[in-house]
């Protein structure tokens, strides 16, 4: 039973030394290290950060014809069309740079890429109305989806 509480009171001198040393090694406190590099790594993995997500209903009108009034019969075209686009804004985390992280004692400032257009689409079905030439309805007939969505796409962005 001797032995026991020796070895209890040993050990309870060998912790509270620990104990001890450590406070005057750490002076009280633990320090955590963050760097720049770190805040990067974790902003990067994020990707691209939509902040804005624009709704327009758009309509273009596409004229391709020439002011050759028989040249405008035989092969011209003019396209209205109306379409709801959506566009998305936001940030690419991903081109962040370790220039643009900055810490000071009491905080860290990032400054952030330009916002930039991530995507755009279309929500729902294109309206069109085409009027085409005599011979480009015959030869070339394009029913002018494709110009159509290039445009309102454009537009919107």
């Amino acid at each position: 039973m001797k032995k026991l509480k020796h070895a209890l009171v040993c050990g309870l001198i060998f912790f509270a030394i620990g104990f001890i040393a450590s406070l005057l090694i750490f002076n009280g406190k633990a320090e955590e290290k963050v760097s720049s590099q770190t805040i990067l790594t974790a902003l990067r993995d994020r990707g691209f950060l939509v902040t804005e997500t624009y709704v327009l209903n758009e309509s273009v009108k596409i004229e391709n014809d020439s002011e050759d009034f028989w040249r405008k019969l035989l092969w011209g075209q003019a396209i209205k069309a109306y379409g709801v686009v959506e566009v998305n804004l936001g940030v690419d985390l991903a081109r962040m740079e370790e220039k643009d992280i900055e810490i000071n004692k009491n905080k860290i400032i990032v400054a952030i890429p330009n916002v930039r257009i991530f995507n755009s689409r279309l929500v729902g079905d294109v309206s069109l109305e085409n009027k085409q030439g005599i011979l480009k309805r015959i030869f070339e007939n394009d029913n002018g989806y494709n110009q159509a969505l290039e445009s309102l796409v454009n537009e919107a962005e």
